[in-house]
């Protein structure tokens, strides 16, 4: 298997140090993901802009979360879904949400739920959907800009979640506590 190289700022490459002082500078740290994303500048600058683009868009923070969430746990990704549960409980995501994310179970609340279930209809099948399965989402209180900064949300942790599998990213210090691993059906 081929081995990556998690970057630091002691890199000779003047893009990677440039994205790695920006990422140390926007999470207070350099994530794995981003120093091994880094091997790329441009993939570690795509995945830092999707961030902020979801971000600034329609979903609310707990959507955004319940979506990054299912991303996660339907692409088995152990180091995002162990990241997202810090970020979700910094940004104060209420615990049950969070449980439900972890157990990769349905959520109480029809919305979050409607949430959960067009986001695994739009990876699983592409983007693919039919009429009634964007209405179901439409009729849950969702826009169609919504629609769209799901599909953002998606290639954001495609990035992270396809990366972390080839890069097999250890986990970043101090997040052991939070290690997820896929329940079994």
């Amino acid at each position: 298997m081929a081995e990556f190289t998690f970057h630091t700022t002691e890199t000779d490459n003047p893009k990677r140090k440039a994205l790695l002082e920006k990422a140390q500078a926007g999470y207070g740290m350099i994530p794995n993901m981003i120093a091994g994303l880094s091997e790329s500048p441009a993939a570690a600058d795509a995945y830092m802009a999707l961030s902020k683009a979801v971000v600034k868009g329609s979903l609310t923070k707990e959507q955004q979360h319940v979506m990054w969430f299912t991303a996660n746990a339907e692409h088995g990704c152990e180091y995002c879904m162990t990241g997202h549960t810090g970020l979700a409980m910094m940004d104060k995501i209420d615990q049950g949400v969070i449980d439900s994310a972890r157990n990769v179970s349905s959520y109480e609340d029809p919305k979050l739920e409607a949430l959960r279930q067009f986001t695994l209809i739009m990876i699983r099948q592409r983007g693919w959907t039919d009429d009634a399965q964007v209405q179901a989402f439409l009729d849950a209180g969702y826009s169609k800009e919504n629609i769209m900064d799901v599909i953002i949300g998606i290639a954001h942790k495609t990035i992270s979640n396809y990366a972390n599998h080839l890069m097999q990213t250890p986990l970043d210090k101090g997040s052991e506590p939070l290690a997820w691993k896929k329940p079994t059906a």
